[in-house]
C-alpha cells in the first residue's frame, strides 16, 4: 500500500496502526514530513551538546529551551504550520553549526549532529529519516517509546520554564536519551533500560511542574467554576500554559472583556492566584473534540497556548490565535515574550 506519510504517535491513529494518507487529527504529509526532520535534527543538536558536556563545554539555557520547543512543537494536535516548523529546522542547524566549531572531533559524531542544508532539500531529506528509517522493529518502536516520553518530558520542562524553573539534569537526561536513539550499537536491552529511565525522569518533570505552578499560583483547591456566558465581550483561551493565561487576564483586567476557558485550561479555575480577576468568568464549552461546534458559536477571540488545535473552521479561523510552541496556517502568531521564557543562561 502506498504511503504519503507514517505517524502513530497518538491513541487515535488510523487503524490502531499509524497514518498513511493523511494525520487523523489533520495534519498533512507535507507537515509530518517536516516534523519528522525537526525531531531528527533536534536529536543531532543533543549529540552536539551531549558532546559538548562531556568535554566541559556550557551549554546555555536558551539552547536546552530550542530542545524543548523543538520537541513540543511536534507534540500532536499543536502545530500544524510548516513555515514555522521549517524556521524551527533553519533555527536548529544554525546554532549546530556554530556549536560544532567548539568540539574536538565532530566528524565522530552522527549524521543527525553533522547534517545541514537548505530549506529546498528538506522534503528530500525529510523522506529518509521518518520512524520507520529503523527496520528491526523492536529497535524501532523502542526509539519512537523514548521519544515520545521525551516529548511529554519537554512539555513539562516548557511549561516549567515559562515560570522562571528549570532543572538542568533534566535538560542533560533529555538529550542525552534524544542522541542515544541515533546510536546504532545499542541493544533492545539497552534500550528498554533507557525507557525505563525516561519514565523516570518523567515523574521528575511532572514534579517540576507543580512546584513551577503551586509557587506561582498557589496549591489547587476544590472550586466551583461557572459554566455559563455572561453579557460582556469575551476572550477563550485553551491548552496547558498558565502564564499565557496571567498575561491575558492582566492585560484585559478593567475594560470590559471577560475571559473563558475551554477544555485544558479548565483547571485554571482552581489555582487560587486567579480567583482576584472579577472578569475570569468561567469555562465556556466541553472537550477539545469540540471546537468545531463551540469555537464557532462563541463569536469571540480565541488563543491556543498548546495544543490540542482541530483544524479550524473558516468560519472563526480569523479569530484564532496561537501562541508559544502552537501554530496553524492561516492563524495569527502571537510570538513569545522574551522576559517570558529567560531562565539563567548556562
Amino acid at each position: 500500500m502506498e504511503q504519503n506519510m507514517f505517524c502513530y504517535q497518538c491513541q487515535e491513529t488510523a487503524g490502531c496502526t499509524g497514518c498513511t494518507k493523511m494525520g487523523v487529527c489533520g495534519k498533512t504529509p507535507h507537515v509530518a514530513a517536516l516534523q519528522d526532520l525537526l525531531v531528527w535534527v533536534t536529536k543531532g543538536l543533543s549529540a552536539v551538546t551531549t558532546q559538548m558536556r562531556r568535554e566541559d563545554l556550557n551549554v546555555t539555557g536558551e539552547i536546552n529551551q530550542l530542545i524543548t520547543k523543538n520537541l513540543f512543537t511536534t507534540i500532536t494536535n499543536a502545530n500544524f504550520d510548516p513555515e514555522m516548523i521549517t524556521s524551527q529546522i533553519e533555527k536548529t542547524l544554525q546554532i549546530k553549526k556554530v556549536l560544532l566549531l567548539q568540539l574536538k572531533n565532530p566528524e565522530k559524531l552522527p549524521e543527525a549532529a553533522r547534517w545541514s542544508a537548505a530549506p529546498s532539500e528538506f522534503a528530500a531529506k525529510a523522506a529518509t529519516v521518518g520512524v520507520l528509517s529503523a527496520k528491526d522493529e523492536d529497535i524501532r518502536s523502542l526509539r519512537e517509546l523514548i521519544t515520545y516520553g521525551l516529548k511529554g518530558l519537554s512539555a513539562y520542562s516548557r511549561h516549567a520554564n515559562v515560570l522562571l524553573k528549570e532543572d538542568k539534569e533534566l535538560d542533560t537526561f533529555l538529550q542525552r536519551a534524544l542522541a542515544a536513539t541515533l546510536d546504532d550499537t545499542l541493544t533492545v536491552e539497552d534500550l528498554v533500560n533507557l525507557t525505563l529511565e525516561t519514565g523516570k525522569y518523567g515523574v521528575s518533570g511532572m514534579a517540576l511542574l507543580d512546584q513551577a505552578n503551586t509557587e506561582a499560583y498557589g496549591n489547587p483547591e476544590i472550586t466551583k467554576v461557572n459554566i455559563g456566558v455572561g453579557k460582556n465581550p469575551g476572550i477563550l483561551i485553551s491548552g496547558h500554559d498558565l502564564k499565557d493565561l496571567e498575561m491575558l487576564l492582566e492585560q484585559t483586567e478593567g475594560t470590559g472583556i471577560d475571559v473563558y476557558t475551554h477544555s485544558e485550561m479548565l483547571p485554571a479555575h482552581y489555582y487560587p492566584a486567579f480567583k482576584k480577576y472579577s472578569h475570569f468568568r468561567g469555562n465556556y464549552g466541553n472537550a477539545w473534540w469540540k471546537q468545531k461546534e463551540e469555537f464557532e458559536s462563541f463569536h469571540g477571540p480565541i488563543l491556543m497556548t498548546t495544543n490540542c488545535i482541530v483544524p479550524p473552521k473558516d468560519t472563526y479561523k480569523d479569530r484564532l490565535y496561537t501562541t508559544g510552541a502552537a501554530g496553524f496556517p492561516g492563524c495569527q502568531h502571537i510570538d513569545d515574550i522574551p522576559e517570558k521564557t529567560k531562565i539563567s543562561p548556562s
